[in-house]
């Protein structure tokens, strides 16, 4: 019994034994340090091997003096951090053409969007009408030829029966965006058919409102103290990718009496149509519709004065073109 009880007397010991001799305080050397009064003085440190000696440490000064700290071979002599780029760039720095030397082939070099010269022809309208067993025709058309800042603009709207032309505006104006979405127009406006001929200054602003709705304000002014406003609204109800339902509407008012034109001083006319078309492309869709014209005011004392009537209703079929 007394051999077991040594055994394990001696089995006991080994972690005791293990735990002191993992630390051992007598390689630590701190006779040189004084920390009286907080201040450490490193001036006798030496980093460069890995090792610390604390011998010459120094606290009683309240400061660290690091000037004879090696740091092996840690050096910031040989780092260049180089000049901080800014500035405009130089004007040689791109090509003209974009290209900047290379060769793309058969593609067309690449250029800067907005500066090239675009155009496009749209037939907004181009139909026949049959109203009481007459047929008439009728066109709107809107094209234009610019960059997008600055665009040479032609509108033209008439209506023409038996072959003869009834009544045509026609319009040629400078088109320069003012905003996302809207554009401002000046020039001139030329009225002609079997009525006089009128021509006026044109001052106006069109583009797309809140829910895609396409708006147009015209202000002329002309000799003899005559002004008038045009105003347009039309709206493209797409049903389905290819199927789109347009209603439109659009007013005239007057300065002034234009008894060679038939046209009286106030509220003129109300044009309003519903067009439902197909479009079997982008750039061709037939179309069939309704189109309502009502006259007020003086302009209707004037037509019912010639026995013509101040409602008319009609059906039309055509056909929308872009190019």
């Amino acid at each position: 019994m007394k051999i077991v009880f040594a055994l394990s007397a001696l089995l006991l010991s080994f972690p005791v034994l293990s735990a002191e001799a993992e630390m051992d305080h007598s390689n630590m050397q701190m006779n040189g340090m004084d920390m009286g009064e907080g201040s450490m003085d490193m001036s006798g440190m030496d980093m460069s091997s890995g090792s610390m000696d604390h011998s010459g440490m120094d606290m009683s000064k309240g400061s660290m003096d690091m000037s004879h700290m090696k740091h092996g071979a840690m050096s910031m002599g040989s780092m260049n951090m180089g000049k901080m780029q800014g500035g405009k760039a130089p004007p040689d720095a791109r090509s003209p053409d974009y290209s900047q030397g290379r060769d793309f082939g058969p593609i067309p070099p690449p250029k800067m969007m907005g500066n090239g010269i675009m155009g496009s022809v749209l037939f907004n309208q181009l139909e026949v009408a049959s109203s009481q067993g007459k047929i008439n025709s009728g066109y709107d058309v809107d094209a234009w030829v610019g960059t997008d800042w600055n665009r040479l603009a032609l509108k033209a709207e008439g209506e023409a029966a038996d072959s003869k032309l009834e009544d045509a505006r026609t319009e040629l104006l400078w088109r320069k965006p003012v905003d996302i979405f809207w554009n401002t127009e000046l020039g001139v406006r030329h009225d002609s058919g079997k009525e006089k001929r009128r021509t006026w200054l044109a001052l106006g602003i069109n583009g797309i409102s809140p829910y895609w709705l396409d708006l147009s304000a015209t202000a002329y002014v002309a000799n003899q103290n005559r002004a008038a406003l045009r105003l347009e609204a039309t709206y493209d109800w797409r049903i389905t990718q290819r199927v789109i339902l347009q209603p439109t509407v659009e007013t005239n008012l007057y300065s002034k009496d234009d008894a060679e034109r038939d046209i009286g001083k106030g509220l003129s006319d109300l044009q309003a149509g519903l067009r439902l078309r197909y479009e079997v492309t982008r750039r061709f869709a037939p179309y069939i519709g309704v189109e309502s014209t009502y006259q007020y005011g003086r302009t209707a004392d004037m037509l019912r004065a010639k026995g013509e009537s101040t409602n008319n209703a009609v059906v039309v079929a055509g056909v929308r073109l872009w190019f």
